[in-house]
């Protein structure tokens, strides 16, 4: 990994955690954050295995106590908690809107379709832990956890289709634009 590709990861990195913990804490113990944003636009702009690096170490950096998960917390038991699953989740959605993304020169659906998959992994992981956790039936846990996110997830995905092409053009080194 070179130091313009470290820079790039260090940079992503900074965003996840400045935006994710900016947060509207709900009823359902699974609060809407700008992570989702943030994680989609790490893998459009950096591609799969970059923004996959970057949402990791954004997970470390809560993992060991920087305060960068919704609200503002931190700590190993914040992934432990109901919300873990989620949190995991972020890396398949950092993966597959970078995978997709790569292809969004040969269509025009390819960046929304990568970005939609990753959502919805992360829907299945982030609702089966908060199942297990909770032991709360399927119907109920997809009406609290799945549900009141899917309008601000698809608002989500159209501001990175809109504002990630351009920043990703402004952050590639020149010999891959």
């Amino acid at each position: 990994m070179d130091i313009r590709t470290m820079s790039r990861c260090a940079l992503m990195t900074a965003v996840i955690a400045v935006l994710a913990p900016i947060s509207i804490p709900l009823t359902t113990m699974v609060p809407i954050s700008l992570a989702t944003l943030a994680v989609m636009l790490a893998g459009v702009v950096l591609g799969p295995v970059e923004g996959l690096i970057c949402t990791a170490l954004y997970l470390v950096l809560g993992m060991i106590g920087v305060p960068v998960f919704a609200g503002y917390a931190a700590g190993i038991g914040v992934l432990a908690g109901v919300s873990g699953g989620y949190l995991i989740g972020y890396l398949p959605l950092a993966y597959f809107s970078g995978l997709f993304s790569a292809k969004a020169d040969h269509s025009l659906l390819s960046m929304p379709l990568g970005m939609g998959i990753g959502t919805v992994i992360l829907y299945v992981i982030g609702t089966v832990w908060f199942i297990v956790l909770t032991k709360m039936p399927l119907n109920a846990a997809l009406l609290s956890c799945v549900v009141p996110f899917l309008g601000g997830d698809a608002l989500k995905i159209l501001a990175v289709c809109l504002i990630g092409p351009r920043l990703k053009a402004a952050v590639q080194p020149a010999r891959n634009r």
